[in-house]
């Protein structure tokens, strides 16, 4: 039986929080960005398109106060967009591409962790699901080490 799940971008409120103040996670001013394309927009879940209009900004993923807890660079839309297309589904753009997937716990602790080939990623998502003490899994990208998205159980 698989598990399901809801795949979660960058909350509104805070790309909302970040265009307006003009200040990231850090307080530091975001970087203005034409995409030269492929960027990964945390904002609407996908790839960026050449000459798309970003910014790169310092983002912490929502965690309880831990050791765990940490800001790393990301890319969204400038502008406001519609979103992900999908919240039930693994972000097409991003299939084959190979991440991190850390599971915290309800400590914001990593629980587990498994590098994945994103080949099959609802199996690698339910197979850390499964397990009752994650609360919400963080795909990262295996390179930079920059948050893509989270992943809690669909309730």
């Amino acid at each position: 039986m698989r598990t399901e799940f809801v795949i979660h971008a960058v909350p509104t409120a805070i790309l909302d929080d970040v265009r307006a103040s003009r200040r990231d996670a850090s307080g530091n001013v975001p970087a203005q960005v034409q995409a030269s394309g492929g960027e990964p927009l945390r904002c609407c879940l996908r790839n960026a398109l050449v000459s798309e209009e970003l910014i790169l900004f310092g983002y912490e993923p929502p965690l309880p106060a831990s050791p765990y807890r940490e800001v790393g660079a990301i890319f969204a839309h400038a502008e406001p967009c519609a979103g992900p297309v999908s919240v039930d589904a693994y972000p097409s753009d991003w299939r084959g591409r190979s991440q991190v997937l850390r599971a915290y716990d309800e400590r914001g602790w990593i629980h587990a962790a498994k590098l994945h080939d994103g080949e099959q990623p609802e199996t690698a998502l339910a197979d850390l699901l499964a397990d009752p003490a994650v609360v919400q899994i963080h795909s990262r990208n295996l390179a930079h080490g920059c948050f893509m998205f989270a992943v809690t159980r669909d309730s």
